[in-house]
């Protein structure tokens, strides 16, 4: 298996568990919170996928799937457009409901663009400095594995959520 193999894998494994924690569910049922401080599904899914669209736009020096195909307009979120939930308030958690749908619409046009953003990537590719904002610099390479990370924490949040709906 080459890097773009096992790029496309790892991404792949995270739209297996999203689907599996949303297909079926109900706009209340994804928007359950298990606690005043815990995430809903719903926001966990958006959150996920907005953080997998940012990033990987500006690595690969392209615009997002969010603004670029609509699904900004077809969430009607009241936040920025560059707005990925990262440090939201319980007010803007609330704020995030959408259907099964919708959620799985924007995150299978997300992985459908990181499939192609990652198809072509070598091992070569993986050492180029996409974030200079850190010391050291962030590559490619350890950009896309914190997606990843982050991507199936959220996941598994997700899932552990649906596992406590009555």
């Amino acid at each position: 298996m080459n890097s773009a193999g096992l790029l496309t894998d790892a991404f792949g494994r995270i739209r297996e568990v999203v689907h599996e924690a949303v297909e079926g569910l109900t706009d209340d049922e994804l928007a359950v919170r298990i606690d005043p401080d815990a995430n809903s599904i719903a926001w966990l899914v958006w959150h996920l996928t907005r953080i997998q669209d940012d990033h990987l736009a500006d690595a690969f020096d392209t615009e997002q799937v969010w603004t670029a195909d609509g699904w900004r307009d077809r969430f009607g979120l009241p936040f920025p457009a560059a707005a990925t939930g990262y440090g939201q308030s319980r007010a803007q958690v609330d704020e995030v409901r959408a259907s099964a749908e919708l959620l799985l619409g924007y995150h299978d046009a997300v992985h459908a663009r990181t499939a192609e953003l990652v198809a072509p990537v070598t091992d070569a590719d993986l050492d180029r400095v996409v974030d200079t904002s850190w010391d050291p610099p962030v590559t490619l390479g350890v950009r896309l594995v914190s997606v990843i990370a982050d991507d199936l924490q959220h996941a598994g949040q997700a899932a552990y959520v649906r596992g406590l709906l009555p």
